[in-house]
């Protein structure tokens, strides 16, 4: 069964159709599988968890399995159009390390991740309890988490790596959120083009 989260639309709408795409971090394959019939794109998806590369199969996505700290060196520089990295940022040991392969195997980047600045969080943390949601639904002790990145975060590493800011969305429950948004968005999507 396909898990189709509220950005994934938002992420969609920013795709060309018939793009060649690259989904880091893949899970069961559902934004992938959501191009592919929505956007007619080609591509593969990449994770390293074996129950979601039997799901990206069933979900007719074609899947590599590989762990993505040892970066994208079988893919050739600009292989893909985009190169996708949703809800995986906050997990990554080498950040910086990701974002230049993307860079180098695809013209455009889009990453998506939790807001950690969102005003619950905060608010969670003021009690005196580290956040728990639906969008980061573990607890601190067997969190995969371990960038805790807030919008305004992520938007000064990608003007210190050099990356043009194609288009910034930050979102609460399926809406845009335009004011206030490190305050008032859960999810924030980032497309960035070539490094300078």
């Amino acid at each position: 069964m396909l898990t189709l989260r509220p950005e994934f639309l938002q992420i969609a709408e920013q795709i060309a159709p018939g793009s060649r795409v690259l989904d880091l971090g893949c899970g069961d394959g559902s934004l992938l599988a959501l191009l592919q019939r929505e956007r007619q794109v080609t591509g593969y998806g990449v994770d390293r968890d074996d129950a979601n590369i039997a799901a990206c199969l069933d979900n007719g996505v074609h899947v590599i399995q590989s762990d993505l700290e040892s970066g994208l060196s079988m893919f050739e520089s600009g292989s893909f159009d985009y190169v996708l990295l949703s809800h995986t940022i906050q997990s990554m040991h080498d950040v910086e390390g990701i974002l230049r392969e993307m860079a180098r195997v695809g013209r455009e980047c889009i990453v998506s991740f939790p807001n950690f600045g969102f005003w619950q969080n905060r608010w969670q943390i003021l009690c005196g309890r580290m956040p728990v949601s639906d969008l980061i639904p573990y607890q601190w002790y067997d969190t995969p988490n371990i960038h805790f990145c807030t919008v305004n975060d992520f938007d000064h590493l990608a003007g210190q790596l050099g990356f043009r800011l194609l288009d910034k969305r930050v979102m609460h429950r399926g809406r845009l959120v335009h004011w206030w948004p490190n305050w008032r968005g859960s999810v924030a999507i980032f497309r960035l083009g070539q490094r300078g």
